[in-house]
């Protein structure tokens, strides 16, 4: 089947097969001119001689999924559109209106065609793009690269995931765009098998850097996906920062030469696409494939946090991205410790309402976590799932939700914000808590997995059910009497909240590794990679360590949940 066909051979149509030529797909020009089909035949390009206005003709050409309809007659478009709408009825129509087309034949193709090209409105949408504000923003980020006088480093989150690597990968080639280098710099490490194979199958060059290691050597500094240098990054505190570009809200001012963060996208990719759609840059496959992905694992496929934004960016990379390489990055080899931990996952599992919780004890694979509380998800009658492991004296979280009002992110800074680091988003969230004293106790490892299970439990349920509690409330303020039982505490907004050292929102990650797949389980100073499954990027850890102060001195085990073993 041919992908496109250009109906009609022009001025237009000339520089609409030039576009088209080296793209991916099958393309075919049906014209009415015989000299200019032996023209574009000599050139390799596939043409047909036919009455573009005769459905039955096209129908004997091609049956494509796009049709451009591009003569410099705008009344013979307009015939063409029709003939084309009959023979193609599900085929994307876009036809050129004309020089100066009357407003009856723009509103005749536009019942006919999926987009209509308007000179006039061109040129209006072109000068809004330039003048305005956005136009303005991407001058401004054109023009600070331009003023650097050495190579930019461009730092990703800890433990980056595609979201993270695609921007900035993106704003690489943009500094190369603008004349200057850039190197692509992240801490931490990339072990999640989906974002190994991201990196590895779109060829990507990245610099791994030491924890601490500064980067004088450049001389620029660029954030994306994460807006405080030494915060969730290992760069040293304070270091100066000259571009920071982020969707995540920040908790505290942001300083830099350009500052970009626009928290109503859903992707730090999607901003990345914006300016190259307004300088008019047309990115490489590998980038806008890299883009795409971003995309797709920070909105969990075009469902979480969604913007119109985020489509119209889809919607430019789609025809530049390349899906076979998609298809091989969402299908890699799940190594045995990844399936071993998803495993305990499932028989450690105990339910408590719509809650799932499950411990897994020691951990080899930290980014197996977010994949497992992803798996639970998918039980009947589940709306939320909590799952932690230790490794390294840190107990590490991951924690998913769909269907309920309950917010994670504040949920696991209500539980864990004064003895670790947490935050994140309404449906994905994570946290990071150091084992302290417990470690120390003269007890054997399945002991402290005990004394870890009943402190991590307790305070992830009592926090659950303070917050669903405070949502009953909010949607039935008349029919609701908390009484003693729910506790006293008065409820603060979160906006009325003091700033504390766990707040922040967190880098998305899907499958939870900061390095990786996306799991906003909100980022967290030094999170590894399932460690976005921590604070963001005001979420310093506090200085506190874990103990079981809060707690009832009971497993939430022992609360009545019902223990399910994983073959049942």
């Amino acid at each position: 089947m041919t992908t496109r066909v250009v109906l009609g051979y022009g001025s237009l149509a000339q520089a609409v097969v030039s576009a088209l030529a080296d793209r991916p797909g099958e393309l075919l020009v049906v014209a009415g001119d015989e000299t200019a089909v032996e023209t574009l035949r000599e050139e390799g390009i596939a043409a047909e001689v036919g009455d573009i206005t005769d459905p039955a003709v096209l129908r004997e050409q091609a049956s494509p999924e796009t049709v451009v309809v591009a003569t410099d007659d705008g009344q013979r478009n307009e015939a063409a559109a029709g003939a084309t709408r009959q023979a193609f009825p599900g085929a994307f129509l876009l036809v050129y209106a004309g020089t100066a087309p009357p407003k009856s034949r723009t509103a005749r193709l536009s019942a006919l065609a999926d987009e209509v090209v308007d000179p006039g409105r061109v040129a209006v949408d072109h000068l809004g793009a330039v003048t305005g504000e956005g136009g303005v923003r991407a001058r401004k980020l054109l023009s600070v690269l331009r003023d650097l006088d050495g190579p930019l480093a461009v730092v990703t989150h800890d433990n980056p995931d595609p979201d993270a690597i695609a921007s900035a990968v993106a704003l690489q080639r943009l500094t190369e765009r603008a004349g200057g280098e850039g190197d692509i710099c992240y801490y931490g490490n990339i072990s999640h098998q989906e974002n190994r194979a991201f990196v590895n199958l779109l060829e990507f060059d990245l610099r791994n850097l030491e924890d601490g290691a500064d980067v004088e050597e450049y001389a620029g500094v660029a954030l994306v996906d994460h807006s405080r240098a030494g915060v969730n990054d290992g760069l040293p505190e304070g270091t100066d920062v000259d571009i920071v570009i982020d969707h995540h809200p920040p908790r505290l001012p942001v300083e830099a030469r350009f500052v970009d963060l626009r928290s109503d996208v859903g992707a730090t990719s999607t901003l990345l696409v914006d300016y190259y759609r307004r300088l008019d840059v047309t990115p490489d496959e590998a980038t806008a494939t890299g883009l795409l992905f971003g995309i797709r694992v920070d909105t969990d496929e075009f469902t979480r946090e969604v913007s119109p934004d985020d489509f119209e960016a889809a919607a430019f990379l789609l025809p530049r991205a390349d899906f076979g390489t998609l298809e091989r990055i969402d299908s890699p080899s799940v190594s045995a410790d990844t399936l071993a931990t998803i495993g305990r996952a499932i028989r450690n599992r105990e339910r408590h309402g719509p809650a799932l919780v499950s411990g897994v004890g020691y951990l080899t694979d930290r980014d197996a976590l977010a994949q497992a509380a992803d798996r639970l998800l998918d039980l009947e009658d589940v709306t939320t799932t909590f799952v932690y492991g230790v490794d390294d004296g840190t107990v590490y979280v991951s924690a998913r939700a769909r269907g309920t009002d309950v917010d994670l992110g504040e949920t696991l800074r209500e539980a864990f914000g004064q003895i670790g680091s947490a935050g994140g988003h309404a449906d994905m969230a994570g946290a990071q808590l150091s084992l302290g004293l417990l470690e120390s106790v003269d007890t054997d490892d399945e002991s402290l997995v005990e004394v870890v299970d009943a402190v991590v439990t307790d305070r992830f349920l009592d926090a659950f059910d303070s917050r669903t509690h405070r949502v009953i409330r909010d949607v039935y303020p008349d029919d609701f009497h908390g009484g003693d039982e729910l506790g006293s505490d008065e409820y603060v907004p979160d906006d009325a909240r003091p700033e504390d050292s766990s707040s922040g929102t967190a880098p998305d990650e899907r499958h939870g590794d900061g390095a990786g797949r996306s799991d906003p389980d909100g980022d967290a100073k030094n999170p590894t990679e399932d460690g976005q499954d921590s604070t963001d990027d005001d979420g310093e850890a506090g200085g506190g360590t874990m103990s079981d102060e809060g707690s009832d001195g009971e497993s939430a085990s022992d609360e009545g949940s019902d223990s399910e073993r994983a073959g049942e």
